[in-house]
């Protein structure tokens, strides 16, 4: 028992040594978990060469370039169809007749009106009609022998007065004749020259031209009753079938050449500045899988406009379609080439960092992060090209595993490339 008791006694007698001792071995064990701790587990990438684009990613509409629509001229019924839909059709072929028996009848009441009126104007010109004609051609006749006639008296009786033989009053009763005579020759002259007032004449004209008109507009109607292809290309909409009633104004049948098409392109506005005439374009249509078009930017947005809930400027570009594949009105996915660098030294866009206006990358080097600043070209959603400071296959770091901050001088352990 009395070993117990003179342990008991050196403990009780140097307690503050035990305790120090406590203190020194758990500040090493802390220390050691620390420096544990110091060492961030992060993910990393390496720097290489490849080929990056800078692109605008949005959407797309597909017209005709060149397209023809046949509406209804009046109201009428549908006769024949020549022709389905997606028909390849030529020039002048005919594809839909509409029942033309009304338009024939107006064409043949206006031809009817123009003949009329270009017999009134005929007889206006020559002065009047046939028997007018004749009849002002006898009045002529009849007044000029009778003017003839008087003059011979007076000269007559002029004779006779020198000779005694005739008093001064016959010979002022003969010229009085001669006058007369004279006077009715010259009105039926006048009646045959200016048969008709400039009213009547102006009439005459305005008859005319109406009629002219009307016809026109029959022969128009009649045309469009019939309707034919201005030129080659594919019937992409035909929503009528035959003996449907149809009102003025109402769609028959769309034509397109199809051969080549235009996509109008919705820009975003903060991505309008970036464009240019000439920069490439890639379509992709969701029906056609795996398949790409490829354009280039024609226009350039010259205002931006609402689009249900996006501010976008419209540009456009022709495409190549001779397989007939994009149709009219389908929307489109759009990628604009605003940049194309080959052999581009590029890094993840993660790991490019900004601070009080510098860019720069952590590289890792020996285990311990290093800062370099950089100057970057052109970028995307997911690389970013570097033009000068850092080193193909540098190893960067990109984030932490545990989410604690990237500083410089850290100690770091690469866990994920």
């Amino acid at each position: 028992m009395a070993p117990i008791a003179n342990s008991n006694g050196f403990f009780s007698r140097h307690r503050w040594l035990v305790w120090a001792a406590s203190i020194a071995v758990a500040v090493m064990l802390l220390a050691s978990f620390m420096s544990r701790d110091d060492v961030i587990p992060v993910r990393a990438a390496t720097v290489e060469r490849s080929t990056i684009r800078s692109v605008i990613s949005t959407n797309g509409k597909v017209e005709p370039i060149q397209s023809f629509e046949a509406h209804a001229p009046v109201g009428t019924t549908v006769e024949r169809l020549f022709v389905k839909e997606g028909d390849r059709v030529k020039r002048g072929q005919l594809l839909v007749q509409l029942d033309d028996s009304d338009a024939s009848s107006q064409a043949a009441r206006a031809l009817a009106q123009v003949r009329a009126s270009q017999a009134d104007a005929s007889a206006q010109q020559s002065g009047g009609n046939r028997e007018e004609v004749l009849t002002l051609e006898a009045q002529m006749v009849k007044s000029r022998n009778e003017r003839d006639t008087a003059q011979r008296n007076l000269e007559a009786l002029k004779r006779l007065q020198q000779q005694g033989a005739a008093s001064p009053g016959e010979v002022k009763q003969a010229e009085d004749q001669v006058a007369g005579a004279e006077a009715d020759l010259k009105l039926v002259q006048q009646k045959q020259k200016e048969r008709y007032s400039q009213p009547e004449i102006a009439r005459v004209e305005a008859q005319k031209a109406e009629a002219q008109s009307a016809y026109a507009a029959a022969e128009n109607t009649l045309r469009q009753l019939n309707i034919r292809a201005p030129f080659d290309g594919i019937v992409y909409s035909l929503p009528v079938h035959p003996g449907a009633y149809v009102n003025p104004g109402d769609l028959v049948l769309q034509e397109a050449d199809l051969s080549r098409v235009l996509v109008r392109a919705f820009v975003d506005e903060p991505d309008v500045g970036r464009l240019a005439r000439g920069q490439k374009i890639d379509l992709t249509w969701d029906a056609v899988p795996g398949r790409t078009w490829q354009g280039s930017v024609s226009t350039i947005p010259s205002t931006v406009k609402l689009l249900g809930t996006r501010n976008v400027g419209e540009t456009t570009c022709i495409v190549d379609n001779q397989d007939f594949k994009l149709l009219p009105n389908i929307n489109v996915g759009v990628t604009i080439v605003t940049a194309e660098h080959q052999n581009a030294l590029t890094v993840p866009r993660e790991s490019v960092r900004l601070d009080d206006g510098k860019t720069f990358v952590y590289q890792i080097v020996n285990n311990e992060l290093q800062r370099r600043d950089i100057q970057t070209s052109i970028s995307n959603l997911t690389q970013v090209e570097v033009a000068s400071g850092i080193t193909e296959k540098a190893l960067l770091a990109l984030a932490s595993i545990n989410s604690k901050p990237l500083r410089e001088g850290t100690p770091v352990r690469v866990v994920v490339r």
